[in-house]
């Protein structure tokens, strides 16, 4: 049910997600994150990422380079993608650009650490290794000083992994890779010289599972201190924290809460990022 890696703290790791973004920031930005999913809960997810992104000169274009390795109960997925923007100046003060995205998805699956219902089924003889499949995405983001938008699909190819050395059937497969559609936004108020709420919303769309929608306030306090909370629909609390060590470096912790039945398990012991 859940393909593509998840983010509490989407608002620092954009680019991920949204090819239109790299560059945006105007300078060199290097964003690297771990998240721990569930953590107690054995196969639970263990994403890591890793991106750079920056404009190119004084000219309009961006651009970016991410690579993230999510590992989920038997299978490891890494996917490593170059990012181009494109942005116009459509005021004074706003700008829109498009973005793309392009690269390459890897795929292992260890059946090895399933606990099969029938060990000879010949589906599950063989694993499945570095399985490559290409990726194409797209997106576009408007921004402002205050004020950002964003609809993007990071991978827009359905690709099924076929287990082709155990499975005769040419319309079955493993696993089949869905279009994940995001939308994004956010503003920043400015409460006073030393205070500034800055809440922003993450829709998360693909067929077959729920829509995802992540409301999260953040405060930043004389432009040193993040704290904020959110609350991914009917899934899970968070809260958020961050430092702003230098002009150039931020370092941020969340934790999740899940409010579902896997929350008040005693083999959950939240979410870290």
């Amino acid at each position: 049910a859940q393909q593509d890696p998840q983010y509490s703290q989407y608002i620092y790791n954009t680019v991920a997600i949204n090819p239109a973004y790299a560059g945006n920031r105007g300078v060199t930005s290097i964003v690297g994150l771990h998240r721990s999913q569930w953590v107690g809960l054995d196969g639970a997810p263990r994403t890591q990422s890793l991106s750079i992104h920056s404009p190119i000169s004084e000219s309009k274009v961006g651009l970016g380079l991410s690579i993230v390795n999510d590992a989920l109960g038997p299978s490891q997925e890494t996917y490593i993608g170059v990012d181009f923007s494109y942005t116009i100046d459509t005021s004074d003060k706003g700008k829109l650009s498009f973005g793309l995205k392009g690269g390459g998805h890897i795929l292992d699956v260890d059946f090895t650490r399933l606990n099969l219902f029938d060990p000879t089924d010949p589906r599950f003889s063989q694993n499945i290794d570095n399985k490559i499949s290409p990726v194409i995405g797209a997106g576009v983001y408007y921004h402002t000083d205050k004020f950002y938008a964003g609809l993007s699909a990071p991978n827009l190819i359905q690709t099924d992994h076929f287990n082709e050395s155990n499975n005769s059937n040419g319309s079955s497969f493993v696993a089949e890779e869905r279009i994940n559609y995001y939308g994004i936004v956010g503003y920043a108020f400015d409460l006073s010289d030393q205070v500034k709420f800055k809440p922003s919303t993450l829709i998360k769309a693909v067929a077959g599972a729920p829509l995802q929608v992540d409301l999260t306030a953040n405060f930043l306090f004389l432009e040193k201190l993040h704290l904020g909370a959110a609350y991914r629909w009917d899934a899970a609390f968070s809260g958020l924290a961050g430092f702003q060590v230098s002009d150039s470096m931020l370092i941020g912790l969340a934790y999740d809460r899940e409010t579902t039945d896997l929350g008040n398990t005693t083999f959950n012991d939240g979410s870290f990022e």
